[in-house]
């Protein structure tokens, strides 16, 4: 998987999404051939109440009384379920023009199951034309782009009305959860190696501080 992929992979899961990366785009040619014309990055789901704690502490009962709130860059609805339909760039967020296809991202939702064959299309172009659109079935779809985005451009909204979310703001965030969760996380072996890395860089951050506050040398 690309780096950067893993790590926006790692961001959407810490904000309650599951994910599926690097998901082919198919195109029917005329002579009836089907090719791979490219690929998503990211297809993300989250359901509305997703990010309530999930570790038990000693002799409390699990209640899910302690919420985590996404992050407002990602600008994740909380009151429905949202599928992202995600392109991740290192230079400029933007979308590839194969993405830009409504025949083929109307196959790519089609494929995903989001929603009836019948309704693919007219989702597509909704995205196309808006960067979002809702479902038949009441869940939210958007077209997020991540990667560099221009100071000068309207937060969190690119001229193409898709979403955008920078990649410095997604390694500020996961930092930042790991930073203050760090008395759970520290125990957990991450599989995704971009978090991983990250979680190594707090140990090590950690450490630096507890010897710095013990009189010890760095």
């Amino acid at each position: 998987m690309d780096t950067a992929v893993a790590l926006v992979k790692a961001y959407l899961q810490i904000n309650g999404y599951f994910c599926v990366t690097e998901y082919p785009l198919m195109e029917t040619a005329k002579s009836g051939n089907v090719r791979t014309v490219s690929d998503l990055d990211i297809l993300a789901f989250r359901f509305p109440h997703a990010g309530r704690e999930t570790s038990v502490r000693k002799k409390r009962k699990l209640v899910g009384d302690v919420l985590f709130e996404p992050d407002p860059a990602l600008g994740a609805p909380q009151d429905i379920a949202d599928m992202i339909v995600g392109e991740v760039k290192r230079g400029r967020a933007r979308f590839n023009p194969p993405a830009r296809k409504p025949e083929v991202l109307a196959g790519a939702l089609m494929r995903f199951g989001c929603c009836n064959p019948s309704q693919s299309k007219n989702l597509a172009y909704d995205l196309l034309q808006h960067g979002h659109a809702e479902s038949e079935h009441g869940h939210k779809i958007r077209m997020v782009a991540f990667g560099d985005v221009d100071d000068n451009e309207e937060p969190g909204v690119s001229p193409h009305k898709w979403h955008t979310v920078s990649l410095e703001n997604i390694v500020r965030c996961l930092r930042q959860h790991l930073h203050d969760n760090w008395n759970v996380l520290r125990k957990v072996h991450f599989s995704n190696d971009t978090l991983d890395l990250l979680a190594i860089l707090e140990r090590i951050e950690n450490a630096a501080e507890n010897r710095r506050e013990n009189g010890g040398a760095d």
